[in-house]
């Protein structure tokens, strides 16, 4: 499966610096794919990493290098409570744990003991829901590298008095660790129920956002993270990402010159 992305700068980009700063892949691989003869630009195979993008021209990765930039391994899971994102104190279970046979949803096989899985992002120990366990370069900074825009969705269940007033100090005027918050999408589900659309992740930022306006979160979950659903992935089992998925992680709106 190919990828390509649209430059909307203002002002011509270097191919390699465009493929680094919108997360398809570093500079380093950028200039090799390029050298390979794997990258086009508006249908034109071009070997000079140095050759410059300008406004509105498209770059396309063909499916040799897409194949070659999805070699690492991404796990989606549905970490349950009670296990931690990534290395663990000793008493305590980390989510990587979990990948084993007979969890395992759909096709693929069980990677390596050996192979090294770090979370992308975090998940707290309370939590559960969707977390991202991978050895792809590409796809952690596509979520969490400093020019991702990757929004995640959360469903919160908390305890205390709701009102407007709340709602409009989460959505926006909270501060944490003395630095603004980015604005949020914070809206009433039910009764108790809130969703939650951050574009941040601040350490436990939900549960001290809802601390903040006297609210006790019970139960958080995340459902989302940019295109990528939970959906109906049982609690505790996990599947591999597939390459359509993973183009759609890495393919988001690039960021600004």
């Amino acid at each position: 499966m190919s990828l390509s992305k649209t430059w909307d700068g203002a002002e011509p980009v270097r191919l390699n610096k465009f493929m680094g700063q919108s997360g398809i892949c570093s500079r380093r691989e950028a200039d090799a794919l390029i050298a390979e003869g794997l990258v086009s630009v508006e249908g034109e195979v071009v070997t000079d990493a140095g050759r410059k993008l300008q406004p509105g021209q498209t770059l396309t990765l063909n499916e040799r290098a897409t194949a070659a930039l999805a070699e690492g391994v991404t796990i989606v899971m549905h970490k349950p409570m009670g296990y931690v994102s990534g290395q663990p104190e000793p008493d305590k279970l980390p989510a990587v744990r979990l990948v084993t046979e007979n969890n395992r949803v759909g096709p693929g096989e069980v990677p390596a003991d050996d192979h090294s899985l770090p979370p992308i992002g975090r998940l707290d120990e309370d939590s559960r829901g969707l977390l991202l366990l991978s050895s792809d370069g590409v796809v952690a900074k596509a979520v969490i590298g400093p020019q991702s825009d990757l929004d995640k969705e959360y469903l919160v269940r908390v305890t205390g008095d709701i009102t407007e007033k709340k709602l409009r100090i989460l959505r926006h005027g909270l501060m944490l660790d003395g630095r603004q918050l980015k604005p949020a999408y914070v809206s009433r589900m039910e009764s108790h129920r809130l969703k939650f659309i951050l574009r941040e992740g601040r350490n436990r930022q939900i549960r001290r956002m809802c601390e903040m306006v006297e609210l006790e979160v019970v139960d958080l979950i995340r459902v989302r993270i940019g295109p990528l659903k939970l959906d109906n992935l049982p609690e505790g089992r996990w599947r591999l990402l597939t390459a359509e998925e993973r183009a759609a992680l890495v393919g988001g709106p690039a960021p600004k010159n």
